[in-house]
């Protein structure tokens, strides 16, 4: 089974700068996609094998996730079923015979840390969401999780101290993730890896269409290997029950 994972920072915009060739050369089981920033019908997806799952934030042009998937789930939702976390379009769920995909955009802490206070309350409520869906059969996390866990994975940690995506709090909420029982598969497999983050989000690379890190990063979750992007973690021990977490680390570091 493959699985990919890729911020597009605008579904519409990224449809004409070589998407739909990746997505045909791919051929992946799951796209599972982050700031998508559009409302389902506004683009149409060259996907005619797949299911498409849209969950769009209430403001126009922002934000927003989408998973394309070849299987029809047992169940979708949209959402953590919390009225302050779900204007936004950040959370899909689907569900599976023997497990359980998410796609996460997380809300990023902003310039000036401005929504530090609010990102914190998602971070605990997204990690009590994925426990008790733990509980229930394994978990697979993906999307952009707008943290960078360890220095290794910055290329200037010094210098982004204390920045949205990488504060005391920010990499805190992580590991307590990862100490609930989730496993980093990346690190997992490549604990020692460096410069695995993607362009920087300059100007003009903002206007783009990011590139996806997910190609060269094969993982196994369960028996099934998966494509997933970075984030740092510990070493862990081998998966409890086959629960992973991958993630994307900010680019703006």
């Amino acid at each position: 089974m493959k699985l990919i994972s890729w911020n597009v920072n605008g579904l519409r915009a990224c449809l004409g700068k070589g998407f739909s060739d990746y997505f045909a050369q791919q051929d992946a089981d799951f796209f599972c996609l982050q700031e998508t920033k559009m409302q389902p019908g506004q683009a149409q997806i060259p996907a005619p094998d797949y299911v498409e799952f849209f969950n769009s934030a209430e403001k126009k042009g922002y934000s927003g996730t989408a998973i394309l998937a070849k299987r029809q789930p047992l169940s979708v939702k949209l959402g953590m079923d919390s009225e302050l976390h779900d204007h936004e379009g950040r959370l899909i769920t689907l569900e599976y015979d023997h497990f359980f995909l998410v796609t996460v955009y997380t809300p990023n802490s902003q310039r000036g840390l401005t929504r530090l206070m609010y990102r914190m309350c998602w971070e605990e409520d997204f990690r009590l969401y994925l426990k008790k869906l733990d509980a229930q059969k394994p978990v697979i996390v993906c999307g952009d999780m707008n943290v960078a866990h360890q220095e290794i994975d910055l290329k200037n940690p010094k210098t982004n101290v204390n920045n949205a995506g990488f504060t005391p709090q920010e990499r805190g909420a992580m590991t307590k993730l990862l100490d609930s029982g989730f496993v980093d598969t990346f690190r997992y497999l490549y604990p020692d890896a460096t410069g695995q983050w993607s362009l920087p989000r300059t100007a003009s690379s903002m206007r783009a269409c990011l590139t996806p890190s997910v190609t060269a990063a094969p993982c196994q979750t369960f028996g099934v290997p998966l494509a997933c992007l970075p984030h740092r973690g510990r070493q862990a021990p081998r998966p409890r029950r086959g629960s992973s977490l991958s993630g994307y680390f900010p680019s703006k570091q």
